[in-house]
């Protein structure tokens, strides 16, 4: 709010008969003066403090002037901590926006800066200075206008690097990338392994990097959680479950007895054949031990349905990088180099709409764990 000074001042006659008991109180507010007795008023001087109109417009002018002078500062404090601090960018932003957003008007000040603005707020005795205030307003915002400043664009690096959902890259454009990251290893089976540690630096092994992660991070992994977390599976159903990558679930004949998977008194009625080779979720790598290692494992209904639902998602990106090592491996051209075989492989995969199939697959077994949730 606007500081006003009223400044009272009592004074009495030491003398306490009653021709000499005479109250005089002045009143400062306003810019005007008060004297309540008459009698006192014509011996008393006139008060030099109350302003007149020319100082009041004086005053006014020279507040415009400081305003504009603390924009000038502010303004000349910006660009120096841009041109030398470009980590405080966002900083800088966030106290531009009130002088950049905001018409910066005498009885506005700008909260930014070190000094206060309140001390240099006045009040207005007639409505007829709107119209120059309206005018002095204008041009300040003009010398201020200048000075805003563009989104800076490693910012949108920044967050699309390290928050993938706000990235540009539409879900597709990630999974083609996925495609043929993933062609490329089937042909050299190092290239994974090299861009999880970090080996390779460049552009396009990053983006393919990014949208694996984007895969296993944002579609697979937060579906895969809340299967778990709904569920009453024991640990060691979810593990066999997570370790083989082929299952088969049969209708047999139906028994009372402890689900295998929650271990609940159940009417099982379904086995859950579990098989395939130990793989590294990342690299995608295949261990041998145990290959021909087979489990079966009686469940109930609701087990039973949970488990193909959460198969299907937890090893999808093994059984497309499984597809897309198949179709090099049938290419039998020799003597090309890898990335034109790649690309050559791609455009027959995209042009036959293998890819937009795999990619159906994805959005199928994603709202069915979707689907499986709300019911529980």
């Amino acid at each position: 709010g606007k500081r006003k000074r009223l400044s009272t001042s009592v004074m009495y006659d030491s003398d306490e008969s009653e021709d000499s008991d005479i109250l005089v109180r002045k009143v400062s507010a306003k810019r005007r003066c008060i004297i309540d007795d008459d009698e006192s008023s014509e011996k008393q001087p006139p008060d030099k403090t109350c302003p007149t109109e020319n100082v009041s417009t004086n005053r006014k002018q020279e507040v415009l002037a400081k305003l504009k002078e603390l924009a000038r500062k502010s303004a000349a404090r910006r660009s120096c901590s841009s041109a030398n601090c470009e980590d405080s960018n966002s900083e800088a932003e966030i106290e531009e926006e009130p002088l950049c957003q905001l018409p910066l008007t005498p009885s506005e000040g700008s909260e930014t800066d070190s000094g206060s603005m309140k001390d240099f707020i006045v009040d207005s005795d007639d409505d007829d200075d709107d119209d120059d205030d309206n005018d002095n307003t204008e041009h300040v915002k003009s010398e201020n206008q200048p000075h805003q400043k563009q989104p800076n664009p490693s910012n949108s690096k920044l967050l699309a690097q390290y928050i993938p959902q706000l990235s540009r890259c539409d879900h597709y454009v990630h999974f083609k990338r996925i495609v043929k990251a993933f062609l490329i290893n089937a042909i050299d089976d190092t290239f994974l392994s090299s861009l999880y540690d970090g080996t390779r630096q460049k552009k396009y092994a990053q983006d393919m990097l990014l949208s694996l992660h984007y895969l296993d991070d944002r579609f697979i992994q937060p579906r895969l959680e809340n299967l778990i977390c709904r569920s009453r599976w024991k640990d060691r159903y979810k593990e066999r479950v997570d370790c083989y990558p082929d299952v088969r679930i049969s209708l047999k004949n139906t028994k009372n007895m402890s689900c295998q998977a929650c271990e609940m008194k159940r009417c099982c009625k379904f086995n859950v054949l579990l098989s395939g080779r130990l793989y590294n979720s990342k690299t995608l790598e295949v261990d041998d031990f145990m290959s021909d290692d087979k489990q079966v494992l009686k469940v109930g209904v609701v087990c039973a349905n949970r488990t193909r639902v959460y198969h299907n998602l937890k090893h999808f990106k093994y059984k497309l990088y499984m597809g897309c090592s198949s179709v090099a491996e049938l290419d039998g051209v020799e003597d090309e180099p890898v990335k034109d075989t790649v690309e050559r492989l791609f455009s027959h995969l995209e042009e036959s709409g293998w890819i937009q199939e795999r990619y159906n697959d994805l959005e199928d077994y994603m709202e069915d764990a979707d689907n499986f949730q709300e019911e529980k």
